[in-house]
């Protein structure tokens, strides 16, 4: 058992190829399939390079994350960086927010299968959103290695259903499916490749930029991983590719066989394109595609916030109960305690839809900014302070540095003044704000009311031990 294993108490039950997966499936989410068609609508085919944009931003996020996680492996990486770079009440705030992100999502995702499953199943949504998560909450209590056996096949199917539609795509524009026109036609004979103006793209970029959330997961099942430093590395270094084919690629075709100005791309781009192909029960089947990525984003929120949880208790941020694993090294009161919390977001979505669920909504929107901002400041600290201390640790480095973190950090920046003055955004700013500041407010009561936290590696990096 390596040494960061030993620390935590978690096993290292995820193997290469359910790292390469989580990699893989992190980065398509039920967003992909539908709320890609918003982008298309504000971008027009220009939605092509709104989705490359925000892709190479999110790269130099988990690039500067993946330089930490290679020398500096542990549990819950996201909210421990912040700790030694910007201090406890960084990582405190970091990782009740990334946890309550994840714990809200849970509830999401299982309201948006149960939609699903109604139109298959005659039983009350409501039921069916508690039988998802009472699966997919089992399926995390058996072990870390069931959570990584699901996720590696949820994963699988998203991958072959985009590489299929990528192969049907292709052969439609080239005119050897049968009675397709071919041609690019559609990129530039409605309005132009920019219909709706340059500033569209920009405009676009906000709203695809969080389609990408789920990337870094990756980087949080390192810990329970057998080879953690070169799984983040090689799952780093295919994010280029990942975001190229399975977005990049993928709207490039819906653009292209479909009018970006069609009615039907608003309601589902991806079905559309199927319908336009001739693709017969092209619904259905794009249907339980659907519900594959929610189901998938369900297991991942689970696990993600549970660990996530673990950590804040291990650092003292938490009741200390909240830490005992059982056998199968699984933090089973963590997996739960964030299950209940996910029951609040469904019940309000039945019971308050239009208030108190689109406030969680709104609330949890820019949370996943304020978290890229903080493992750039975090690598910008830690970078030198490694380098001073433990250079030989410095084997996965961040390019250009510092100047394209600092890059980055301005770019993040600009997204969130962006979304300051847009009004369809604001709500959404305004909301994600105060989660922000309620959990940073918390940290002085922690401070006065909580237990002493452990001593930290902090102030100083230890060298490497080989």
């Amino acid at each position: 058992m390596s040494e960061n294993h030993q620390q935590t108490g978690l096993q290292a039950g995820l193997r290469r190829r359910h790292m390469t997966m989580l990699a893989i499936g992190g980065a398509v989410g039920a967003g992909l399939f539908v709320g890609s068609g918003n982008v298309i609508r504000t971008a027009g085919p220009a939605a092509i390079l709104s989705y490359a944009a925000a892709g190479l931003l999110v790269l130099f996020v988990l690039r500067a994350l993946g330089e930490m996680v290679v020398a500096r492996p542990v549990a819950g990486s996201l909210a421990e960086y912040a700790r030694m770079a910007l201090g406890p009440a960084a990582g405190f705030t970091i990782g009740w927010l990334y946890w309550y992100l994840y714990v809200i999502l849970v509830g999401a995702e299982a309201v948006a299968g149960a939609a699903i499953l109604a139109s298959w199943i005659d039983l009350p949504q409501w039921l069916l959103a508690a039988a998802l998560l009472l699966v997919m909450t089992a399926v995390n209590l058996v072990s870390v290695r069931s959570f990584g056996e699901f996720e590696f096949w949820f994963a699988s199917i998203k991958v072959v259903a985009i590489l299929v539609f990528a192969l049907l795509g292709v052969l439609y524009l080239l005119g050897l499916w049968p009675d397709a026109p071919g041609g690019l036609g559609n990129l530039t004979g409605h309005g132009g490749l920019a219909p709706n103006g340059v500033t569209s793209i920009f405009t676009a970029i906000v709203a695809v930029m969080f389609a990408f959330g789920g990337t870094e997961i990756v980087t949080i099942a390192a810990a329970e991983s057998d080879e953690p430093g070169p799984a983040v590395a090689r799952a780093t270094n295919n994010v280029l590719y990942r975001v190229g084919l399975f977005y990049v690629l993928s709207i490039f075709l819906v653009v292209a066989i479909l009018p970006w100005n069609d009615a039907h791309v608003l309601e589902s781009p991806f079905v559309s394109a199927l319908d336009t192909m001739g693709v017969p029960a092209a619904g259905t089947i794009m249907q339980a595609i659907i519900l594959t990525a929610v189901l998938s984003v369900l297991n991942s929120a689970i696990y993600v916030s549970s660990r996530m949880l673990y950590v804040l208790t291990r650092d003292g941020d938490a009741p200390a109960g909240l830490v005992k694993l059982n056998r199968n090294g699984v933090p089973v009161r963590a997996i739960l305690l964030g299950t209940v919390a996910a029951w609040g977001a469904v019940v309000a979505s039945y019971v308050s839809p239009d208030e108190v669920f689109r406030f969680l909504m709104n609330s949890i929107g820019v949370i996943l900014a304020f978290v890229y901002l903080a493992i750039m400041l975090s690598q910008l600290r830690l970078r030198a302070r490694l380098r001073r201390e433990d250079p030989a640790s410095l084997t996965y480095r961040m390019w250009a540095f510092p100047y394209l973190s600092w890059l980055t950090v301005a770019a993040l920046l600009a997204v969130l003044v962006s979304m300051a003055l847009m009004p369809g955004q604001r709500s959404q700013l305004a909301a994600s704000l105060v989660s922000l500041v309620v959990v940073a407010a918390l940290y002085p009561l922690r401070r006065r009311f909580g237990a002493r936290p452990p001593v930290r590696e902090v102030e100083t990096i230890p060298a490497r031990r080989p």
